[in-house]
């Protein structure tokens, strides 16, 4: 076996908390020796269609290099192992906590996938720096304890659980120290953070240690956060804070409240534009995330009238569409299901509404100044809003935080000039 034969390549699917758990598979696999060279398949599980997508890709692999050990970790991997256990073009499949794990890396056993519901441990390595990507993806919590009707995760990440302030604070100097000024908190239900821990602190708890303890942390971004939980010290800090980014993402999911309710929720329409006019009228210049679920079982034309108005109604630059997909065990599979072409029909509707909602919102910066940091090609990356910026002209410094005049949109970009 070789160390040179060991350098691994991977493949990430889903959220950012893959992003960060990805990093931390291809630290342990450099260290450890192989007789052939890897493609790991991070995948996700969150639609069917990211089921489909984490095994297109192994497939893909498998083409590009006949020779290569593909192996099939994630959420995908946690939830439905035989069916990728079953394809020949994979060589292992191991679970969410395995894929942290030496010993199944070494075992000779083709599948290792544990029960998730019994996983311990959060962010089990550091990551030092990521080398795709300008941001550091901090992992500081993993799991959740809410079951959302439609949602499978739950099985693939397990129980909510914390990463305590002070190893926090370990890993983010270790990503300073790396070299990246903007670092992103992730996690699968981050706005729980703490709620296992000693005297259930909440997440401002930890933001606030986080940027007295490493003031090297220039530019702070938060993962998903859910509406029902964010107190006001964590709206003060996303308001009032100049190293947090004037930027959040809400798992909103819904517009209309029969479907929240019958997606088990925990917020009502009126919560969420009420939340985002909050924020928006604290901060003017915040930008506003969310995901949102296109079909869902029973949706009438109403309610989804109601999911397409939330777009405008709460401001949303950035939405994330989901057509609903029946996932395997959950409530909402054995609920009435639309037809799959109505789903895909109004999911193509909400997002035709998101991108000219963007569109506007893109528009209304030109001329402005922003400032953003340079990602690993020195002419593209984010303005402090998250809107991505394509430099008129290269050559930057990747990583650099850098000042521009916004001379125009190209499709869903900013073009950025350096400003003096």
């Amino acid at each position: 076996m070789s160390n040179a034969a060991a350098a691994p390549e991977i493949v990430n699917f889903g959220c950012r908390l893959n992003i960060a758990e990805g990093e931390a598979v291809r630290t342990l696999l450099t260290g450890l020796p192989a007789n052939r060279r890897r493609v790991v398949i991070n995948g996700c599980a969150v639609t069917g269609n990211a089921m489909r997508e984490t095994a297109v890709a192994a497939r893909r692999a498998r083409r590009a290099d006949p020779d290569a050990e593909v192996i099939v970790t994630g959420c995908a991997a946690q939830v439905d192992a035989p069916r990728f256990a079953a394809m020949p073009e994979v060589d292992r499949v191991l679970g969410n906590g395995e894929k942290f794990d030496a010993a199944a890396w070494r075992s000779a056993d083709r599948v290792i996938v544990g029960d998730a519901l019994a996983l311990t441990r959060t962010a089990p390595q550091l990551v030092g720096s990521f080398a795709a990507h300008a941001r550091g993806f901090l992992e500081v919590q993993n799991g959740c304890d809410h079951r959302c009707t439609f949602c499978v995760i739950p099985f693939g990440r397990g129980p909510s659980r914390s990463v305590p302030v002070a190893r926090a604070i370990e890993a983010a100097q270790s990503l300073v120290a790396g070299g990246h000024h903007e670092l992103v908190l992730t996690g699968v239900d981050l706005t729980s953070w703490g709620q296992d821990l000693p005297g259930r602190p909440a997440l401002a708890t930890l933001i606030r240690s986080l940027l007295d303890a490493v003031p090297g942390i220039a530019r702070l971004r938060l993962g998903s956060l859910d509406v029902a939980e964010i107190d006001d010290a964590l709206f003060d800090l996303l308001t009032h804070e100049p190293r947090m980014m004037p930027h959040v993402h809400l798992s909103l999911q819904h517009g209309d409240d029969l479907m929240l309710k019958r997606m088990k929720r925990r917020h009502s329409r009126a919560q969420a534009l009420a939340m985002t006019d909050r924020l928006r009228t604290a901060r003017p210049d915040i930008a506003i995330g969310a995901d949102l679920i296109a079909g869902f079982p029973t949706e009438s034309e109403a309610a989804a009238d109601a999911n397409h108005s939330l777009i405008a109604d709460c401001g949303i630059a950035f939405a994330h569409v989901f057509p609903y997909s029946p996932r395997e065990g959950t409530p909402a599979a054995r609920m009435p299901q639309l037809d799959r072409a109505t789903i895909k029909a109004r999911a193509a509707a909400l997002r035709a509404a998101a991108s000219q909602w963007q569109s506007r919102w893109l528009g209304g910066l030109v001329n402005s100044r922003q400032t953003m940091l340079v990602e690993r090609d020195g002419q593209s990356g984010h303005a402090d809003n998250f809107a991505r910026v394509r430099l008129e002209t290269g050559g930057v410094e990747p990583g650099s935080v850098i000042a521009v005049t916004i001379i125009g949109v190209d499709g869903g970009h900013l073009i950025g000039k350096r400003a003096a």
